[in-house]
């Protein structure tokens, strides 16, 4: 039985929606309930979404399914997801501690100066830490399937990442730079 590839998109914004779902709840409950080991729980659940979509995606392509634009749609998902997670946790968690649980109030981003152009260059290196991952998933599941014939279409997903890395760079630490305006403190 193989996945339409409807299917599979739907999949994909499934996981969107669980991860935000579980990371929403396992906060409120930690911040508004006083529920730690309940919330533990919970946020334990977010990186296992990004492994069903995982586990979805080799299975289908195991049973016969050629591969498609969708499944390398998910491989970048995951790999997003995984070199992006953390830092969205934390924000999210620090927050939760703030409006819920008097917590220090969160440090808004730099726009300006050099911090801005730091911040920048640590989310870009983040960028390349998610494409790597991408590379790696897509190489086991071209290894996994061992047929070229279904797994060819998924070949664009080694050219897409490359051009999201240049374009994060121009657009994120370059950008920077070029507009850097010096903090007024």
């Amino acid at each position: 039985m193989t996945l339409d590839s409807h299917i599979l998109y739907f999949l994909i914004i499934s996981c969107e929606i669980a991860f935000w779902v579980a990371l929403l709840s396992g906060f409120a409950v930690r911040y508004m309930f006083g529920k730690r080991k309940v919330s533990s729980v919970i946020l334990a659940c977010v990186p296992l979404i990004d492994l069903l979509l995982l586990m979805f995606v080799i299975y289908d392509l195991l049973n016969g399914s050629y591969a498609t634009f969708a499944h390398g749609l998910a491989t970048a998902y995951i790999g997003f997801t995984i070199a992006f997670g953390p830092l969205l946790v934390g924000c999210v968690d620090k927050w939760f501690s703030y409006k819920f649980s008097q917590g220090p109030s969160p440090v808004p981003t730099a726009l300006t100066g050099w911090q801005a152009v730091l911040d920048e260059l640590k989310l870009w290196f983040r960028c390349i830490l998610a494409v790597l991952i991408i590379y790696v998933l897509l190489i086991l599941i071209v290894v996994l399937v061992d047929d070229p014939a279904k797994t060819h279409a998924i070949t664009i997903w080694f050219k897409i990442p490359v051009f999201t890395v240049l374009f994060w760079f121009i657009f994120g630490p370059v950008w920077s730079m070029v507009f850097f305006k010096r903090s007024s403190n």
